[in-house]
């Protein structure tokens, strides 16, 4: 059988993306089936129908899965400032938490909300309240624990920070270095002004922006809070990653579906 001037089925298939090809290959018109149709019809004309109208690239899955992956880029970095700003502005760094936190409500906003998204930005959103709420009057305990040192202090002269005729003793106590801090809480000797000049143990800041704690560094765990933040930090970064891969999964079995129906339906019509 003579050959057509142009290029033959392999030629055709080889120009092909390979994301092309596999989907022609899983749609059951890869390079054997090409070659039996070329044979059969004696040209290359319904090979290059084929080729040319079956759509075989698989399409950018992006739109689907980035608002996943954004989310929790988000709501970290909204937590990871919160918590640094404790640093400067102690307990205070909620309310940098809350105005950040309006990005991470457009994030989630901007979520798919289908397969169950619906649940994952609730779950997100909870979690971020969750950090930055407990989590930002708990940032200068963690802190202690990792970067703090033991040491004897000296229960210095209480403070009296109280109004209105109400009094609010807070205590203080002497550094090594002479300096006097006010103590992260209250123990139940120090507001006695006898126990003044009376030497505690505390955990201390080394750089002096955390307040002093009285007691071990032992003393600074608080169990539920740090395991209820530690279960809210896992729910904030898997559950929208979990979606991501859900989503891309679901899409990929959608499009490889829709892929092999118009391969076909391309490869019905040339017949």
């Amino acid at each position: 059988m003579a050959r057509e001037d142009g290029p033959t089925a392999d030629e055709l298939f080889a120009r092909l993306e390979p994301g092309k090809q596999r989907a022609f290959e899983e749609a059951g018109l890869g390079l054997p089936e090409l070659r039996r149709i070329s044979e059969q019809d004696g040209d290359t004309r319904r090979v290059r129908l084929i080729l040319d109208h079956a759509d075989a690239r698989p399409p950018d899955d992006n739109s689907r899965v980035w608002p996943w992956i954004r989310l929790p880029l988000i709501a970290v970095v909204g937590v990871v400032v919160c918590l640094a700003s404790t640093y400067l502005i102690d307990k205070y760094a909620v309310f940098v938490g809350v105005v950040l936190g309006l990005a991470v409500i457009r994030g989630a906003v901007r979520a798919p909300s289908a397969r169950g998204g619906l649940v994952v930005r609730v779950l997100v959103v909870a979690a971020y309240v969750v950090l930055i709420w407990p989590g930002s009057q708990q940032a200068d305990k963690w802190y202690l624990q990792v970067r703090g040192q033991e040491t004897a202090v000296t229960y210095a002269k209480p403070v009296d920070r109280g109004s209105h005729g109400v009094t609010t003793l807070y205590c203080r106590v002497k550094l090594p270095d002479g300096s006097i801090h006010q103590v992260f809480e209250n123990d139940k000797w120090c507001t006695d002004e006898t126990m003044v000049g009376t030497r505690a143990q505390a955990v201390v800041d080394p750089a002096g922006h955390y307040r002093p704690f009285l007691g071990r560094k032992s003393d600074l765990d608080d169990g539920l809070i740090d395991y209820l933040c530690l279960g809210a930090a896992a729910v904030l970064v898997l559950a929208p990653l979990t979606a991501a891969a859900m989503s891309r999964a679901s899409g990929m079995r959608g499009n490889r579906g829709n892929q092999d129906g118009r391969a076909r339906d391309a490869g019905g019509a040339a017949v």
